[in-house]
Formats: C-alpha cells, structure tokens, sequence
C-alpha cells in the first residue's frame, strides 16, 4: 500500500473514528459529573490540552467555531475546572470509549504501533492542537490506546488542513460554510453571516484537500508496506466496530 493509497482509504475514516467519543453518553456521563454539560465538555476536553489560555487561542485552534461561541463555552467551562486537567480527563474518555467499543478488534497491537510511528515522525511546527493532543500519555491496553491514538491521528489532519485552508486562500469560516452548510448555526454563526459559495471558494476548498495531503503525507510514507496495511487493517476494523 503506497502512501498515497493509505490517506485516500484511511483519512475519512480516522476523522469520524477520532471523533466519535466526543458525544459519546459515556463520555457525556463523565462531564455531567463535572458539572459541564456536552458541549463545555467538548470545549475544555479537546482544547484543555492547550493550557489555561484566553479563548482567543481556544478559537485559533478550532479554528471554524464563532469566536463568541468559543468565549462563551471556553470561559465558562474553565471556571468550573482547570483546562489541563479537563484535558487528561478528556482523553481518558477516549480510552474508555476504546474498550468498550473495540475489544473484539483484532490487530490493534499492530495498528498501534504505525500509528505511533507516524505521529512521532510529524513535524510539529504551527500544529497547535495537534501538539498538545500528541503529548498526552496513552494508556498501556491496545483498545483504549487505538482509541487515544485515532483522536491523535484526526487532530493532526485537523490542524494540518486548517494550515491548508488558509493557504489556499479561505478564511476558517468560509471553509466551514461549505464543507458543513447544515452545521452553521451549531457552530454558532447566524444563517446571514454566511458567505455565499463562489467558484473560486469551491476550488479553493479542493485545493486545500491536496494540499492538506502534501503536508500529512511524509509522516505516513515513513511505515513500510506492512505497516500501512496494519494501520489501515486496524482503521478498517474499527470502523467496523462501531457499525
């Protein structure tokens, strides 16, 4: 399997995977407990890794949110627990998450293994979240660490394609107007706010999805064919698992 072969199978799916503990009712049940409902938890989880920031650089990260949005649930949330805590938390969830959804997996040792090799080969500079993510420790079970490891894996082609976006010449919001045109006001902008989609815009946007390519494709041509076949093998498996 060439690198290319591997992104053009894998990356869809490692973007649902990575995300699908997120609102998760187990992982809901934890920020509950907290004393945040779903979307603070959202918020202060995934972006607690970058510190006890301002929501300005909550929103930088994110990047497709309203800025107002980002405020209001960053600000609020971090008032009830520290961001780095909420953090390690959150990820934890995703290991939970991971062993009770891919038990019955099989390959994940190897799975495992490729995708910690490809993310220690990635080039960190102006990835962010992908970062901050990267640098959570993993849990030592195969299903929960696959779990921890797809969410890594998404948050690296997240922030990859955020640098994408802006290269080709769209703003974050204009990007999130037309990959999720149903999604506007869950993003918390008004329906006029949106900027209609010109053809320059649509081509734009194809050209982020390669360049977005070009810039995650050296840390995955660095697994041997074997490797690629296990990373997809375990992507593949996991997908299945969850239906």
């Amino acid at each position: 399997m060439t690198p290319d072969e591997l992104l053009s199978s894998t990356s869809a799916s490692i973007g649902s995977l990575g995300s699908a503990f997120y609102f998760a009712p187990e992982t809901l049940a934890v920020g509950k407990e907290l004393g945040l409902d779903g979307f603070r938890w959202y918020f202060l989880g995934r972006g607690g890794v970058l510190g006890d920031v301002e929501s300005p650089v909550v929103n930088a990260a994110f990047a497709y949110f309203s800025p107002a949005l980002v405020e209001k649930m960053w600000s609020s949330a971090k008032a009830k627990m520290a961001p780095r805590d909420a953090g390690h938390r959150y990820h934890h969830c995703a290991a939970d998450f991971g062993r009770v959804k891919f038990s019955n997996v099989a390959g994940l040792e190897a799975f495992n293994a490729a995708a910690e090799k490809v993310i220690a080969a990635v080039d960190r500079d102006g990835l962010s979240l992908f970062a901050g993510i990267a640098a959570e420790p993993l849990v030592d079970d195969a299903p929960g660490r696959a779990m921890q490891l797809v969410a890594v894996l998404r948050e690296f082609r997240g922030s990859a394609h955020l640098v994408a976006v802006l290269a080709s010449g769209l703003r974050a919001k204009q990007a999130h107007f037309i990959k999720r045109p149903a999604d506007v006001k869950t993003f918390g902008y008004d329906e006029a706010e949106v900027d209609p989609t010109t053809a320059e815009m649509a081509a734009a946007i194809e050209a982020a999805e390669v360049l977005t390519d070009k810039l995650v494709r050296p840390a995955f041509a660095i697994l041997s064919p074997e490797e690629a076949n296990a990373l997809a093998a375990g992507v593949e498996g996991m997908k299945a698992a969850l239906g």
